[in-house]
């Protein structure tokens, strides 16, 4: 099974992408950490990105694409990925359903997860980070802790800048004016999954499960 997990920051994508990936044996694609990879290994294309982040510049999506490419020809992608991270805009989207068609890998599908932008706003500012792990923990999860629970560290409990509210809904804004139009895009393919993101962690991961399992199914049925 190939996807792509999509919605707006802090909606649960990254969490959902771990525990899925797990589950099914398939690699997340996170398109930060394949970069830093690349970078960290590099790659031709690594270098190239490199000299460009140097510069203090965003690393183009040309680059980015290359990348993606060299990901999903390696041999970890062979019974699937779950991507995550990309697209963020529509020239992105385009590029990847060229590449995609070029490596004849068909039926990708977007999952998106929604909620609310007041619960976005109320799990996110309830989140804080450890100093010197930093593990990410809910406030209500470690009020009163004198200790981290992971690393041991004393007083090592902060709020992160990407957490606090007005950050938090900024990032909403760009996403909602910027990236929200490549959910329209894919569901003009009917290759969209649209999903609740609120609720229990398990429950999430059981229906986004539930969803891939009923469109495989349907897209064998298609073909027989």
């Amino acid at each position: 099974m190939r996807f792509i997990l999509f919605g707006s920051p802090g909606v649960g994508k990254g969490t959902q992408a771990k525990i899925i990936s797990a589950k099914m044996n398939i690699p997340h694609i996170s398109t930060g950490d394949i970069l830093r990879e690349a970078v960290h290994n590099k790659t031709p294309l690594g270098i190239k990105a490199d000299e460009v982040m140097s510069r203090g510049e965003l690393v183009s999506d040309e680059i980015m694409i290359g990348i993606i490419k060299d990901t999903l020809e390696s041999q970890k992608c062979k019974n699937g990925f779950i991507m995550d991270g990309f697209p963020r805009t529509i020239p992105q989207a385009e590029e990847l359903e060229k590449l995609l068609k070029s490596l004849n890998i068909p039926d990708v599908y977007l999952i998106y997860l929604h909620a609310d932008e007041e619960e976005i706003v109320r799990r996110l500012t309830n989140r804080r980070a450890c100093k010197k792990c930093q593990n990410i923990f809910v406030y209500s999860d470690i009020e009163g802790m004198a200790k981290c629970p992971v690393c041991g560290a004393e007083k090592s409990f902060y709020q992160r800048d990407d957490d606090k509210e007005e950050v938090i809904r900024k990032r909403i804004r760009v996403f909602n004016t910027t990236t929200k139009p490549v959910y329209t895009f894919y569901e003009n393919k009917d290759r969209v999954i649209s999903l609740d993101g609120t609720g229990e962690i398990d429950n999430i991961t059981d229906h986004i499960l539930e969803a891939l399992k009923k469109k495989q199914k349907s897209i064998k049925t298609a073909f027989v």
